[in-house]
């Protein structure tokens, strides 16, 4: 099965590949092309398009939205990684192993690629034919209120009006439910959007979409404090350089990796939920992936 996995995996992750080489425009104006390319292109797990084209699987929904929707969701990460590398925000300097777009080719070209990147991906999950317009409204929907100010947006914001100071569990678990679960959460749904479900099952890949989007966060804290920057691919211990609240600082590092493997465990239960186990085992085993991944 894991070979299996492997196989799907690769083959999917050429695919999105080609559709973004395909629709992030080499050509638009003043290398704001060039520069978006470099912001999303050769590099990055590509999780949230997995993630997206495994839910679409285990509903056997429409492959051409699933396909934009993935390409979608993954612009919409890659512009946030843009302009929250820059020194407005964290200003780090190395990003899925290369310079960040700000140090390579200026702030404002910076900011202008992630914008174009935003604005992209509303496109791409747009087209006039091939995908039935209610499912592209409801996309569109579902993108916008995980990207927005009810999640990773205001995430952030939080985040940045957090550092210095101490926030418990609970306080930290809203901050990165909206920065980061929001998004996997919608990439989750996004897939099952494409397809037929009941609401119980609906239900269920939202809870299982929270609980992996969670569980990402707190693994990405625990390896910015037990790996190197060499193989994270960006700068190693800015969370406690910054005096930023995370939840090996709140938790304590044994705790965290406990509450990971709890949150997968709830990733799992989920699935089972779901009754759409048969179909949903690409989903186990991301989640299984996210809680053991090392970098």
């Amino acid at each position: 099965m894991a070979q299996a996995f492997d196989d799907w995996a690769h083959q999917t992750l050429l695919a999105v590949e080609r559709a973004l080489e395909s629709w992030v425009p080499g050509d638009a104006p003043a290398g704001l092309g060039e520069t978006m390319r470099y912001g999303v292109l050769d590099g990055g797990k590509r999780l949230r398009p997995l993630l997206v084209l495994a839910a679409c699987e285990a509903v056997s929904g429409h492959q051409e939205a699933a396909m934009r929707a993935a390409v979608a969701v993954e612009l919409i990460h890659a512009y946030s990684l843009v302009h929250d590398d820059m020194p407005c925000m964290d200003n780090d300097v190395l990003r899925r192993g290369k310079p960040t777009v700000h140090v390579r080719y200026g702030q404002a070209q910076a900011m202008l690629a992630g914008d174009a990147m935003q604005a992209l991906a509303f496109e791409v999950l747009t087209p006039e034919q091939g995908v039935p317009a209610a499912l592209q409204a409801r996309l569109v929907s579902l993108l916008a209120r995980a990207a927005g100010h009810a999640g990773m947006a205001g995430g952030q914001a939080i985040d940045l009006a957090s550092i210095g100071h101490n926030l418990d569990e609970m306080a930290l678990r809203n901050m990165h439910q909206r920065k980061t679960g929001a998004l996997l959460q919608a990439s989750v749904l996004m897939g099952a959007a494409c397809g037929e479900t009941t609401p119980a099952q609906w239900q269920a890949m939202s809870d299982y979409g929270a609980a992996l989007g969670l569980a990402f966060q707190v693994v990405d804290d625990i390896l910015d404090v037990t790996q190197a920057s060499e193989t994270l691919g960006k700068t190693a211990g800015k969370d406690q350089e910054h005096n930023k609240p995370t939840y090996v600082t709140v938790l304590g590092l044994p705790a965290a990796r406990r509450h990971a493997d709890q949150l997968c465990a709830q990733a799992h239960e989920a699935i089972a939920r779901s009754g759409l186990v048969q179909r949903a085992t690409r989903l186990a085993t991301l989640a299984d992936k996210v809680v053991e991944r090392e970098s």
